[in-house]
Parts: structure tokens; C-alpha cells; sequence
């Protein structure tokens, strides 16, 4: 009941302020009111090094003055609900607002163009919660006992962790629109290193993720697939310096398919600063490659990681094919860049308490393939197998790849030894067109993922 009420006062608490702000000139407001907790615990070698719990609530408040044909826009947020923070924090926009420069393709999005998805999307889970505290710790210690009893040779620790997060989300603006929903999450990992015979360490790591903690792996299975991980790298070596194919493992496939979203988005876009500019309708691909961003998504039953009811300005999520066998079909736009391209939002608005909506990924991954994993490796004589990679080496602009990285080094078919020290390069405008192989093995550990992929023709740099 007290939950109840709280969260009909921060809705009540929302709306008061999109009409505070009405009253002090605003032509048009929208108020978010964000609550949320976190725990984090860290066992280090047995015991707990760091104990983290907090609780935090705060509003956001983006307000708009007509100027002619134009608007003025300005937004400001508290974590302070008393009368007098809250007179100051519409005082304060406005302010702020009338002092701003006209912008044509600023507003909130058309009333027409508001809704939410009404369907329970489970995407809050109490259990999250309930889990007491000692039982936090007790599943972190457990997964790094798992990792440190796997193999002599993993002789020290970076920990076992445990996190839990809930949130609580309302959005109210002058238009009509009123919406809210509530997140949970919950995850732990372990972080084993190991000590070869010459005294060499390397170190890895492996983790569970789940909205509800009857989802989570057995920390157990963590932490053995932690120290797998890491005994893998051991006696790592250089490769050399040739062009050969390059196989990602699915944590990497991640962040190179994920640069076709950053490419695709309209902010890169109307600034001309994406490879993908004037390139709508175009083969940007492989006919193998179709990428989806989709904010409805479930699985087994649950929201995924990216998924909710409504964005960042109160338009529906929806599944948006950006790639579709190779083509370019669509850009992530949010109602700004929308305008400024002459389009339609895509549902992709993301809002922070304070500044304009940015763009944001719902649930973003590559379509899987047919191929294990192992049937993917299989076909390469001779080629890189990445598990990490370092570095910021992404050019957006012209598709420049080039990133410090290490992995297994194939031969005939089968990962032969570790190899570190060695920068992989390409250009991601190629790399697309090159991806020849797609594994099977899609799975969701965060709101985007990709399966295992390989591509063609890479400069691998070494000794």
C-alpha cells in the first residue's frame, strides 16, 4: 500500500509541474520523475571488501516557449521535492528557456503520436528485492569459490560481485500523455586470474544477468565458465602481422554490429557525420545481415534488457528492421532529428532528467544464423578468434576499425593457442559486406547482443 502511494504522489507530483510551469509561460512542459534503488556487494578472496546500498529520486523538467514560428527550449532537475526546490526548478527553465536560441525543429512530438503498450511487458520482478542481503553475498561468494577451486593455477581474484537495481519511471507532459513503468534487475560475476608456470597471469571474467533472480544461472556454472575463460589465455603469445579471417566471439560481434545502430542514428545523420549518410535504400551489406531494434521484445515470457512500454518522449516502442538482408531500411530517429530529416519517429527517444532526448537502443541485435560455433571456426585454416578487444579505434565518419585485441589464434579448423598484443584493422564499410558466416548462438546478456560472425580479409598486426 505505502508503494501504492508513493507512486500516486510522483505521478501527482509530475503533473503539478507540467502545470506550474504551464502558468509561469511555458507554451508546452514535460516532467520526469525517476526513483530507484541499488546494492552492490564485492567478496574479495572470501570475504566482503565493499557493501554498496542506496536509494535516490529526482525530477527532470524540459519546458518549451513559443518564439514566432520557432520554439525555446531549456530544462533543468532536482532531487529536492520541497515547494521551494520545486518553485525554483520551473523558475528556472522558464528563465532559461527565454534566453535560449529559436529552434524550428524543437517541440514535443504531435498529440496523435503519443501511446504506450498497455500489455504487462514483465519487466519488474519483487524478488529482486527480497533476497536478503546475506544471501547477496553468500551467491557472490559462491561464484568466486567456484572460479578459485576450479584449477591450481587460478591463484588470486578480482572478486565475485553481486548488483541488484530497481527503478521507477513516470513521464507526464502538457500534450496528455501520462505514463510509467517499473525496471528490476539483478546479476553477479566472477573475475579468477590465473598464474602459469613462469609466473605469467591473465585474468577474465563471466556473469549472469536477469530481471528476476529465478532467472539467474547457478553461480556454480559462472564461476567454471569464469576460470575456463581465464586458464584459455594462459601463455598467450603475438601473431603475425598478415590478412586473414577474423572470428567474433559473441561479446565482440556485439560492439561491431552495434556500430550500425550509432551509424543509423538520425543524430549522426542530419550532421553528416556516418558512413551511412545518403545511404537509405542501399545494400550497406552482406544479403546474410538483417538488424533489428526492437523496444516490445520478450523472451521466455519477460521484457528483455532494452525493453518498455513507451520511449523517452512518450511514443510507443516498436521493432524497427534497420538492416534487412544487407539494405539499409531504416534510420533511429527520435522526434527532433525526425523533423530535421523530414521523417517519422522511430520510437527511439531516450531522456535522461536534464537536456533534450537523446536516441536510444531497445532491445538491438543481428539476426543468427544456422552455423555453431564451432562449425563457423571449423572452416578456417588459418585466422584470429577475438574475446577481447581495447582501444576507441572506431572512425563513424569513415568506417576507419582498428582496435588493439586478443583471442585464440585457428588453425585448421580448431583454436590452436592464445594470442595477445595484436591490433586488428579494417573498414566497417567493408567488414559488413564481408561477414560470410553467422553462428546459431544468439543470446540476450544485455540489451543488445549478436551471435558468433566472421569476416574476411582483416589486417591482423603483430610481430
Amino acid at each position: 500500500m505505502q508503494a501504492e502511494q508513493t507512486a500516486a504522489d510522483l505521478k501527482t507530483l509530475a503533473s503539478d509541474v507540467v502545470a506550474k510551469a504551464l502558468k509561469a509561460g511555458a507554451t508546452d512542459a514535460e516532467a520526469v520523475v525517476y526513483e530507484g534503488d541499488e546494492f552492490s556487494a564485492l567478496v574479495r578472496l572470501g570475504q566482503v571488501e565493499t557493501l554498496k546500498e542506496s536509494g535516490s529520486r529526482a525530477i527532470g523538467l524540459r519546458v518549451f516557449v513559443a518564439s514566432g514560428k520557432a520554439q525555446r527550449t531549456a530544462s533543468t532537475s532536482s532531487s529536492d521535492f520541497s515547494v521551494e526546490s520545486i518553485k525554483r526548478l520551473v523558475d528556472g527553465a522558464i528563465t532559461l528557456a527565454k534566453i535560449t536560441s529559436e529552434d524550428p525543429f524543437a517541440g514535443l512530438p504531435e498529440r496523435e503520436d503519443f501511446g504506450k503498450i498497455d500489455a504487462d511487458q514483465h519487466l519488474y520482478f519483487d524478488d529482486v528485492n527480497q533476497m536478503p542481503p546475506a544471501e547477496r553475498i553468500e551467491t557472490a561468494r559462491r561464484v568466486e569459490a567456484a572460479a578459485m577451486g576450479f584449477d591450481t593455477r587460478i591463484q588470486n581474484s578480482g572478486g565475485g560481485d553481486f548488483d541488484t537495481a530497481t527503478s521507477h519511471k513516470i513521464l507526464v507532459n502538457s500534450r496528455g500523455f501520462a505514463g510509467e513503468y517499473r525496471r528490476s534487475y539483478c546479476g553477479f560475476s566472477a573475475m579468477p586470474i590465473a598464474v602459469d608456470e613462469k609466473g605469467g597471469m591473465q585474468r577474465n571474467y563471466w556473469y549472469s544477468v536477469a530481471r528476476t533472480a529465478a532467472k539467474l544461472e547457478s553461480p556454480e556454472e559462472i564461476g567454471h565458465e569464469a576460470a575456463r575463460r581465464t586458464l584459455a589465455r594462459l601463455g598467450a603469445r603475438q601473431a603475425k602481422t598478415q590478412k586473414a579471417p577474423v572470428v567474433f566471439s559473441p561479446e565482440i560481434a556485439r560492439s561491431i554490429v552495434g556500430n550500425i545502430f550509432e551509424a543509423a542514428n538520425g543524430d549522426s545523420i542530419y550532421r553528416n557525420a556516418s558512413f551511412f549518410c545518403d545511404q537509405l535504400g542501399e545494400q550497406v551489406a552482406g544479403e546474410n545481415i538483417t538488424v533489428v531494434d526492437d523496444g516490445t521484445l520478450m523472451l521466455d515470457g519477460i521484457g528483455g534488457f532494452g525493453t518498455s512500454p513507451f520511449d523517452g518522449e512518450g511514443l510507443p516502442t516498436r521493432r524497427t528492421v534497420l538492416v534487412e538482408k544487407g539494405v539499409l531500411k531504416n534510420y533511429a530517429l527520435n522526434t527532433y532529428t525526425a523533423r530535421k530529416l523530414g521523417m517519422k519517429s522511430t520510437g527511439n527517444a531516450s531522456r535522461g532528467l536534464a537536456g533534450n532526448p537523446g536516441i536510444g537502443a531497445g532491445n538491438f541485435y543481428l539476426e543468427p544464423g544456422t552455423l555453431t560455433p564451432a562449425e563457423l571456426i571449423g572452416d578456417v585454416k588459418n585466422g584470429l578468434y577475438v574475446t577481447e578487444t581495447m582501444g576507441f579505434g572506431v572512425n563513424l565518419v569513415t568506417g576507419d576499425y582498428s582496435q588493439g585485441a586478443s583471442g585464440m589464434w585457428i588453425e585448421n579448423g580448431e583454436l590452436a593457442y592464445p594470442v595477445e598484443e595484436i591490433t586488428i584493422a579494417g573498414n566497417l564499410k567493408d567488414m559488413y559486406k564481408n561477414i560470410v558466416a553467422i553462428g546459431n548462438d544468439l543470446v540476450f546478456r544485455g540489451a543488445s547482443a549478436a551471435p558468433t560472425i566472421r569476416v574476411e580479409g582483416m589486417m591482423i598486426a603483430g610481430s
